[in-house]
């Protein structure tokens, strides 16, 4: 119908006001972003990720962040005289009647006003893309009632963010971004000609577009050439349209914590040190490019708090999967399981730190074959203290331990710290448990180390400010004399010398570990107030070429540790009360002062070798045997089998001396003991024989 607005104009004098339109505030505050957002402790911004891929909206706008130029633009494009009608511009309203009435091509008359209220309210919105008479009157109606509630700024606001610009973009900040990588204060002239060209049809070709904004151009005075604005049109409209993140300081941390559009949680991390050690670990990267190093990873965590302080995981230009969490990967663990066997050793008052063990070449039978462990440097000591052992990270010391504990004991230990890679019974992993075959993450690793810097204390590392809760895993004179091995600088020089990346100019107590192939490294210590934990490798599994924890991860470490204490001293812990404190003088190492647990202390000649306790390999306990009656008996024998069975030791079946070793089965439940020259039970087990 030509002479829509004549009917229009009559409509309006005649028609009754609409619903009042929601308060401004209200809308801003509605606004339904496509983005989450994480905060560091202090509110700064740490990442800002996309949820909701239908639109892409990004920050509201205050209008007064928006360039001068982009708000003149607008106005020129959409509505001259918005600052001077009340809603409905009746002079554009009457030249749109009369080109309507005169041609074919229909010319619309909406102002912003009118624009903004079918923006609030899509039963507003053209169908089929025109506007029937009472679709428009309805439109002027719901205008003259914003106008009457809300302020022009508050309008053009409103306008400028909910408006559509091009494909999936909504509002002024999102369309900015991306085709200009700009805040929309930042916007420019030309930029802003471009954009405004783009709201009558945010669809249209780049060169439609340009010659839109070509024609916006020559009507500003002094105006930016065509040919300028035709060149930023086509270069911005072409291809796809992805926004930087206004913050990528956590991209791992912000998918595992933000769930929802809209989201803005404030984390417990620091912005400024997660900036550090990401800076610390691409460095490190670099030096390590050669050696076939693409990933690394770190945590930092308050001692006191359980708060996480930072949560870094990073992939080098090469990496096959950047996209992993390095912090939640699952790895071997390598060396870094030994301070939890060795303190277990100690708690159970089978080892002190001066207690010596068997460092001499070993082979053990298991279910896949001989396991001969060696030492990281392939040297042997003969004997070794606990304190050398484990600050040297000897392994076949921690495996003559694992069998002086027991797997099923030290297995528990690891479960009640967190690790959760057990997935199979104990002697699955075999004497390799003592060396690191469990696989781990970063996150257990650094929870595990706080506990030894809090006493024995385990408590949930926290991602969120909230309540510290805690319980007891490790008796604190082992934890504390763990933690002093640690940090222990003359110990560990038998293996790494004095000067190492683990030597920090304050007390610090550190640990590092290599997997087997060297696909992983790990270095993870901690001071009086801080965990740190780093780790490198390939997040493919590919070996390192030639990488150990030392030359990896403890360099990243060592840095990090330099940034926290950085005018800050750390101090070594005070030893709980039942300690003592008494010179030794293990054979082949020089005396010193040790630390022990209230009765351990060693008398002046006793310094035997360690020894695991004698235990029955074979009939396992509860094992249950088949008797063939179509097989002769005589062929039916049980072989009795025992590891570090003492001389003089003996059999005994079902309260019977048995002397050989093997014994013709029968049917029937049976008790196999073994015991030693003074007939004591050092040994027993039950089994059935069916």
């Amino acid at each position: 119908m030509r002479c829509s607005w004549c009917i229009l104009s009559l409509a309006w004098l005649a028609g009754a006001a609409l619903a009042a339109p929601p308060a401004f505030d209200q809308v801003r505050a509605a606004w339904p972003t496509s983005e989450a957002t994480l905060l560091d402790r202090h509110g700064v911004l740490l990442q800002e990720v996309r949820l909701d891929h239908r639109a892409r909206r990004t920050d509201w706008t205050a209008l007064a962040d928006v360039s001068p130029a982009m708000q003149a633009a607008v106005l020129l494009a959409e509505d001259r005289r918005f600052l001077d009608h009340g809603g409905v511009d009746w002079l554009a309203a009457a030249k749109a009647a009369l080109t309507n009435w005169l041609t074919e091509r229909p010319r619309g008359a909406s102002t912003i006003s009118m624009q903004v209220a079918a923006l609030l309210d899509p039963g507003l919105a053209a169908r089929g893309g025109r506007r029937g008479v009472a679709e428009k009157w309805r439109q002027m109606q719901a205008a003259h009632e914003l106008e009457a509630a809300w302020s022009k700024a508050e309008i053009l606001e409103a306008y400028l963010n909910l408006t559509p610009f091009r494909g999936d973009l909504v509002g002024i900040d999102s369309a900015a971004r991306a085709l200009f990588d700009k805040r929309p204060a930042g916007l420019g002239e030309t930029e802003a000609l471009v954009l405004a060209a783009l709201i009558r049809a945010p669809g249209a070709r780049p060169d439609a577009v340009a010659r839109r904004a070509c024609t916006l151009a020559a009507a500003l005075p002094g105006g930016p050439a065509c040919r300028t604005v035709t060149a930023l049109a086509k270069n911005s409209l072409t291809g796809r349209h992805p926004i930087v993140p206004a913050a990528n300081l956590a991209p791992h941390l912000a998918r595992r914590l933000l769930a929802t559009p809209g989201q803005r949680i404030a984390s417990t991390l620091d912005a400024g040190l997660q900036v550090a050690v990401r800076a610390i670990l691409a460095e490190q990267l670099g030096g390590l490019a050669g050696r076939n190093v693409e990933d690394a990873a770190a945590l930092v965590a308050d001692n006191l708090s359980g708060e996480v302080l930072a949560y870094v995981s990073l992939g080098g230009p090469a990496s096959a999967s950047p996209e992993s969490d390095g912090v939640q990967a699952l790895r071997q663990a390598g060396s870094t399981l030994k301070p939890f066997l060795y303190a277990l050793a100690l708690e159970r008052r089978y080892l002190t730190a001066a207690s010596l063990l068997e460092d001499r070449p070993l082979a053990l039978a298991t279910a896949g074959g001989n396991y001969a462990p060696e030492n990281y440097d392939h040297r042997h000591r003969g004997l070794a203290s606990l304190r050398q052992a484990l600050a040297g990270s000897l392994n076949i010391p921690a495996v003559r331990t694992l069998e002086l504990v027991g797997a099923d004991l030290f297995a528990e230990r690891l479960a009640g710290l967190g690790f959760t890679g057990l997935t199979e019974a104990a002697d699955f992993y075999g004497p390799a448990l003592a060396l690191g075959s469990l696989d781990v993450s970063l996150w257990q690793l650094v929870g595990a180390y706080r506990a030894l810097a809090n006493g024995g204390r385990l408590g949930e590392l926290r991602l969120i400010p909230g309540r510290y809760r805690s319980r007891r895993v490790t008796d604190p004179g082992a934890a504390w004399i763990v933690a002093d091995i640690l940090a222990d600088r003359s110990a560990r020089a038998t293996t790494f010398g004095l000067e190492n990346a683990l030597a920090t100019p304050f007390w610090s107590a550190v640990k590092t570990g290599t997997s087997k192939d060297m696909r992983d490294n790990w270095c993870i210590g901690f001071s009086d107030r801080y965990t740190v934990g780093v780790w490198v490798g390939n997040f493919s599994g590919a070996p390192m070429h030639d990488v150990s924890g030392v030359s990896g991860a403890a360099p990243a470490w060592r840095l990090i540790m330099a940034h926290l204490h950085a005018g800050r001293p750390s101090s070594p812990p005070k030893p709980p009360a039942r300690l003592q404190h008494r010179q030794v003088a293990p054979p082949g190492e020089a005396p010193r002062m040790e630390w022990f647990l209230a009765g351990t202390t060693p008398g002046a000649s006793d310094w035997a070798a360690a020894r695991p306790p004698a235990a029955i390999v074979q009939p396992g306990d509860g094992d249950i045997l088949a008797y063939d009656p179509d097989i002769p008996a005589v062929s039916q024998r049980l072989g009795l089998k025992a590891s570090h069975a003492p001389a003089g030791s003996r059999w005994q079946m079902n309260g019977t001396d048995w002397e050989a070793d093997s014994w013709p089965l029968r049917r029937g439940r049976h008790r196999l003991a073994l015991v030693d020259a003074g007939g004591a039970a050092l040994d027993e087990v039950e089994f059935e024989v069916r």
